[in-house]
């Protein structure tokens, strides 16, 4: 009789149910598609612009299948790649600057799959291809940003040290270090050692004198210029996997390259509209002391004459446009944020912000608001963006950057470490300004200098070939097990089979990203589990030579080939451990596939089979066994 328990046949049954649903989604192909986004103060997604998106390509004579508003973006889908670029260039050409074009994958997996969590696994670039971004960093950005701290901070020495100065301010010229100027020669002296002292990283020199105003030149040392550079495009990298990784892409390709310049690849990325803003944009919040509030006749009178105190800068409310006058003083930036997180004002119920400060920027803002009470202070929105134009047929990319006061309110009561920032536009803006503050400031402004769609780099003819020999070199292990194994041999396919549909599943649900050396990974993983079972079958074959009952040397079999199968899966599980810890990309990507088959393949060819085979032979009196 059968001594396999109930609960173990309802085990089985729940994972092989667990295996199919969680696969099934890898059986549906996504589809070439567009995807349209309004650019800010352009008129939203609605029926108009389907309209257009429609009218375009009926008269470039473009076969779509399907144009449709989904949300804030709009979304047309095409047969094939080739159709989806035409479509893409015809659309764009319609709707102009104000909107984003870009290629997506439209996933075409069941609603009721998607509702439990189910969804496709992503492949890597070279099984399936992506989005290609080429970014410049702006260096002139470092060196203008280093030059206006120095001086910053040459301002609080010369005050500290009680030296005369009339002025410190870069030079018009970049590059070319921030000028002091003093009252006297003796001050001039002072300063010049007080500066050397302080900041080694200056060169400082005497500059042209005329009547009472002594020039002293601080310039940066080339070094310290080189070593700004080298760690602005460090910081960016870390920036960009982090933002990156916020998009939950499986295994991007981020890297150098040359001096200046960072390669993004994005493998089947599903909303590169998205991507494209999130990785480009550079958009922070600036906190400063105010010196009105919007609207008041300072500001206007500032707006309508163009007479800015020397100490202001002049912005707009955003939304409502009024002017407003704010200090240069800056009390803390976004890269004194440790975390951001979107929500809705309990009060007002418009988005908000809420912000967390480092223990630096939470000391500056406590003594700012401490010394300030019942004083403005404003929030400036900075955002830089990269306008795309066609000259002479090619397109010309400028950057340009935005500054806005989101919010310019009364400072109530002291605060430091975590607060809320409100006066934002909808929802999306909040989450998406949220996003950016937590994957962290970029150093230095990039601009995507080149963005195209790259094709699988292994080549489709080089992936079908190696998706032939997989099923090929299974096909072959499952005819032989059968032909060799009879009975026991078909059980052992049908566990193969099932590893199979558990592994992808596994990796599906954990959103593994299968490449080709996943692939390779997957064939290890089926071979090693029909070991398993030729050891439990030989070691029945042993058991019916030895005079034992077909139950007997069932159980037996089982029993005695468990602690091998065990030994040989540990070993292997020790490999890919280390594959998986220690690796990078494709060796990664090996170890990972290989780590979850070995766990799978030992479910599959012992309890499964065992399983399977009990219901097979338990409630049978048996002469024989076809093994």
């Amino acid at each position: 009789m059968s001594d396999f328990p109930r609960w173990k046949y309802a085990l089985v049954a729940l994972v092989m149910l667990f295996g199919v649903i969680y696969a099934l989604p890898n059986a549906f192909k996504p589809l070439s598609a567009v995807q349209v986004t309004a650019n800010r103060d352009a008129p939203p997604i609605d029926a108009s612009v389907q309209q257009k998106a429609t009218a375009a390509l009926a008269a470039q004579h473009i076969t779509v299948g399907e144009v449709s508003v989904q949300g804030d973006h709009l979304l047309a889908t095409f047969a094939n790649t080739d159709v989806q670029k035409s479509g893409a260039d015809a659309i764009k050409a319609a709707l102009g600057d104000g909107y984003t074009v870009a290629f997506k994958l439209q996933s075409t997996v069941p609603g009721w799959l998607t509702a439990i969590g189910a969804r496709a696994m992503p492949l890597g670039l070279d099984l399936q291809g992506g989005v290609h971004f080429l970014m410049q960093v702006d260096e002139n950005d470092v060196i203008d940003k280093q030059e206006n701290s120095y001086a910053d901070d040459i301002r609080g020495l010369l005050r500290d040290k009680n030296i005369r100065y009339e002025s410190v301010a870069r030079n018009t010229v970049r590059g070319q270090g921030i000028a002091v100027i003093l009252r006297s020669a003796d001050d001039r002296t002072k300063a010049s050692d007080a500066i050397a002292n302080e900041y080694t990283d200056l060169l400082v020199a005497d500059g042209p004198s005329t009547g009472d105003r002594f020039v002293l030149n601080a310039t940066v040392k080339p070094d310290k210029l080189r070593e700004l550079s080298r760690n602005t495009i460090t910081q960016n990298l870390g920036t960009l996997r982090n933002r990156i990784n916020a998009l939950g892409v499986s295994e991007p390709l981020i890297q150098q390259q040359g001096d200046s310049r960072i390669v993004v690849e994005l493998a089947g990325v599903q909303d590169p509209a998205e991507a494209k803003k999130l990785i480009g944009a550079t958009a922070t919040l600036q906190y400063r002391a105010g010196i009105g509030y919007a609207g008041d006749q300072a500001a206007q009178d500032a707006a309508r004459t163009g007479n800015i105190p020397p100490d202001a800068n002049l912005y707009y409310m955003r939304g409502s446009h009024q002017p407003v006058l704010v200090s240069k003083q800056i009390i803390v930036t976004g890269n004194e944020l440790v975390d951001a997180v979107s929500g809705t004002d309990t009060q007002s119920g418009t988005p908000m912000v809420s912000v967390t400060l480092n223990a630096t920027g939470a000391k500056k803002m406590g003594d700012f608001t401490n010394a300030n009470i019942q004083k403005p202070m404003a929030v400036v929105y900075v955002e830089r963006v990269t306008e795309t134009k066609m000259v002479d047929g090619k397109e010309v990319r400028t950057p340009k950057i935005t500054e806005s006061v989101i919010n310019d309110a009364t400072i109530q009561g002291a605060f430091s470490k975590q607060f809320q920032t409100t006066g934002l536009g909808s929802q999306k803006e909040a989450s998406d300004l949220a996003l950016l503050l937590k994957g962290g400031a970029l150093a230095a402004p990039v601009d995507i200098v080149e963005e195209r769609v790259i094709g699988a780099s292994l080549g489709q003819d080089n992936i079908d070939q190696g998706f032939k020999a997989v099923l090929l070199g299974l096909a072959l292990v499952l005819l032989a097990a059968a032909i060799y194994y009879k009975l026991f041999g078909l059980v052992a396919d049908i566990a193969l089979f099932f590893n199979l549909v558990i592994l992808l599943a596994v990796m599906s649900l954990i959103g593994v990203t299968l490449t080709m050396p996943g692939v390779a990974g997957i064939v290890l993983t089926l071979g090693m589990a029909i070991d398993a079972n030729v050891l439990i079958c030989e070691r029945v074959r042993e058991e019916l030579r030895n005079g034992s009952t077909p139950h007997a040397s069932i159980r037996a079999g089982y029993e005695k080939a468990w602690s091998t199968i065990l030994d040989a899966n540990v070993t292997h599980l020790i490999a890919a451990l280390a594959l998986t810890t220690m690796g990078t990309g494709a060796i990664k990507g090996f170890g990972v596939t290989l780590m979850i088959g070995i766990l799978t393949s030992l479910f599959t060819s012992v309890t499964l089979t065992h399983a399977f085979t009990a219901l097979i032979h338990g409630h049978r009196k048996l002469k024989t066994l076809s093994v």
